[in-house]
């Protein structure tokens, strides 16, 4: 059994070293270190080098988190992964703790675990962060309907069968993706509480705006959710159409019937006809959606086969 600790790492050169070090070589019967040098400027790459990574993967620009975590994926399954552990460089997330984080899966208890900050202790986050973590959380767990309680954390533990079907689109943050990709192919979840330690270095080098973070991971939960779940996306969209157009229609036929005529109400009359247009259309295109949903499934498992030949091999 193979374990191979995957650490996407930009800027972290005071931080990459200890998290290497930390990682526990006795977690199972073999156990390699990836660092994802995403484009870095300062010797996150030596020090990474210096304390022992196994394997180091350097994009020469910084292409942000998702490209760093889907090209970790990648390189560990080519190193012959039976699990994939994903940890931040920054040293907030325990690396002694991954025994406990991967054991659900030597069990075979699970597909994949995640380390809930939530439900373990959490040592120092700022308020904003807290709030945004609570509100993603929710958003997350609502709209794929995996019931958990930390959506946003970056410790997780996957099986190998489990990342060969991951496909992360995403070009700015992996972690609400992969959970509704997950939680769509009926993948067993488990969470274990964790210890969340202060950080060191400053702020996230992810989310320096907790503003912007919030707008573009917002942008891919909905994204993400229209790609597996086009039929509700289009019909929600087309009934709130609709209904607005069922409402300015009857205060257009209540003045009708008052007074005999529509020309005091023209306007009303002409955007009630372009909401109810707009409604329907939008109905039709989340019929069409779904029909595509089926050929994206076949996509999926196809893909999934050649990347199984392909990393098996």
């Amino acid at each position: 059994m193979k374990l191979v600790v995957m650490i996407p790492a930009y800027n972290e050169e005071q931080t990459i070293g200890a998290v290497i070090r930390e990682i526990p070589r006795d977690a199972c019967e073999k156990v390699e270190v990836v660092v994802i040098d995403d484009g870095s400027t300062d010797n996150t790459y030596g020090e990474a080098l210096k304390a022992g990574a196994d394997k180091i993967v350097k994009f020469k620009r910084n292409r942000g988190l998702a490209p760093a975590f889907r090209a970790g994926l990648e390189t560990a399954l080519s190193m012959g992964a039976d699990i994939i552990v994903n940890t931040d460089a920054d040293g907030q997330y325990d690396g002694m703790e991954i025994p406990k984080l991967i054991k659900p899966i030597l069990d075979r208890n699970a597909d994949v675990v995640l380390g809930s900050r939530t439900k373990g202790t959490i040592e120092d986050m700022p308020l904003d962060k807290k709030a945004g973590n609570y509100i993603a959380t929710l958003i997350t767990r609502e709209l794929s309907g995996c019931y958990i309680s930390d959506a946003q954390t970056g410790f997780r533990a996957f099986t190998r069968d489990m990342a060969l079907k991951l496909n992360v689109l995403s070009e700015y943050t992996y972690v609400q993706e992969t959970l509704m990709q997950i939680a769509s192919q009926g993948a067993v979840i488990v969470e274990v509480p964790i210890n969340f330690r202060k950080r060191v270095g400053g702020r996230s080098r992810l989310i320096g705006n907790i503003y912007g973070y919030a707008k573009r991971a917002g942008a891919t939960i909905l994204r993400t959710y229209r790609d597996y779940q086009p039929l509700k996306t289009f019909l929600f969209i087309g009934g709130c159409f609709l209904l607005a157009g069922l409402i300015t229609g009857a205060n257009v036929l209540v003045y009708f019937f008052n007074t005999g005529i529509i020309t005091g109400k023209l306007p009303t009359a002409v955007l009630t006809v372009l909401l109810l247009i707009i409604g329907f259309q939008s109905v039709v295109m989340g019929i069409l959606a779904d029909m595509l949903k089926s050929h994206k499934k076949v996509q999926d498992e196809i893909l999934y086969r050649i990347k199984k030949l392909e990393y098996d091999e």
